[in-house]
């Protein structure tokens, strides 16, 4: 492969073209390695963490409306936290706030990149074990999530059939199949 050392494309000029409390979209005026002149359409969001909570053989999974799409989805536990010390602490808030679990422990399993032709937004991936339950406190906007548990085989069964289709959640998932021991 080859690698390629500085940006390949050059920002000339950078306008924010709407905001909100959770993303930024701005329009960048480049300029390609040839010459050409042309614009980049960025969405800024805050990075965020994915918690795997797994126990049993299997995983805990939460359920939602989706706005964007249109329909109720599943995924595994997710978001972000402005000003987090960490992203370890970002996903054990996101696991606290959305299932009420608390892990004993959390190892980290990678860091992707969330749509990279439109955003720079990037998030960490946990597995979390040893779990124990307790009150979960969902944000305002969280309020008809629901969270449940599927086996191993359920989970894999959901994937192939379309019922997660989160891209976020379908790629923790290989990252933890590429950790998991044969």
């Amino acid at each position: 492969m080859n690698d390629v050392h500085g940006p390949a494309i050059r920002t000339l000029d950078s306008t924010v073209v709407y905001t909100n409390p959770w993303m930024a979209v701005r329009e960048d005026r480049i300029e390609r390695p040839d010459g050409s002149h042309g614009i980049y359409g960025v969405v800024d969001q805050l990075d965020f963490a994915l918690v795997i909570p797994m126990e049993k053989g299997g995983f805990h999974l939460v359920e939602e409306y989706r706005y964007p799409v249109g329909r109720r989805t599943w995924n595994f536990p997710q978001g972000g936290v402005r000003d987090s010390p960490s992203p370890e602490a970002t996903a054990r808030t996101e696991l606290a706030e959305e299932t009420g679990l608390r892990a004993a422990s959390m190892t980290h399993l990678g860091r992707l990149d969330n749509a990279h032709g439109t955003t720079g937004q990037r998030f960490d991936v946990f597995l979390a074990t040893g779990l124990t339950p307790g009150p979960h406190s969902r944000e305002h906007t969280e309020q008809d999530m629901r969270q449940g548990w599927v086996s191993r085989a359920d989970l894999e069964r959901m994937i192939r059939e379309g019922a997660i289709t989160d891209s976020c959640s379908i790629a923790a998932y290989a990252l933890f199949l590429l950790r998991a021991p044969d």
